[in-house]
């Protein structure tokens, strides 16, 4: 009979311990156990997105997610693709940020008679998604966009365009000159 090796508690603490004094001092940043021992970058490649772009552990995939190159997707995400979900390249998808492409309100409503409802979602290119955000399904975020932190989108947003509220509300426009410099154009009150 063949003895298995294991690793002891006190060996995957040392090793958290150092792996966590390593990440302090190369980035001054302390993770969780999981995020210590992921690679953002592996589990990217593996899901099969693009060049560059990087996942946190504790993001949640489910479905049909496609995902360009040089994105970065925060920890605590939530991308729902039941019904196809694709997010460009050169994104900031920020942490606590929730996609869906489903619903189920007419389910719960009839006492499941009715069926979930789906709808896919694309966010173009180089957009910028704040913290907490909720996208629901059937949305269309165009290229160069921001989506402020803790909206509702339960709407499309054109491209170059700043959006913010709940519900989300487009109120300007995002400009950006030769050097890369970025400004919101807002939009006049009406009042």
């Amino acid at each position: 009979m063949r003895r298995q090796n294991k690793i002891s508690h006190k060996q995957i603490i040392a090793a958290h311990h150092l792996l966590r004094d390593d990440i302090l001092r190369k980035w001054k940043r302390v993770l969780p156990l999981n995020e210590a021992f992921g690679d953002r970058w592996e589990k990217a490649r593996y899901l099969g997105f693009g060049k560059n772009t990087s996942i946190y552990d504790s993001s949640f995939i489910f479905g049909d997610v496609k995902v360009g190159e040089n994105t970065w997707i925060g920890p605590f995400t939530l991308l729902d693709g039941s019904a196809g979900l694709s997010i460009g390249s050169f994104c900031s998808v920020s942490a606590g940020v929730q996609i869906y492409t489903h619903d189920s309100v007419a389910w719960a409503i009839s006492g499941g008679k009715a069926k979930y409802a789906y709808a896919p979602v694309a966010i173009g290119d180089c957009s910028y998604i704040g913290p907490n955000a909720v996208i629901s399904k059937g949305v269309v975020i165009g290229n160069h966009c921001i989506v402020g932190a803790g909206s509702f989108v339960n709407k499309n947003i054109p491209s170059f365009s700043a959006a913010f509220g709940i519900p989300v509300k487009v109120v300007g426009r995002v400009k950006i000159d030769r050097n890369g410099a970025v400004t919101i154009v807002y939009k006049k009150n009406k009042s």
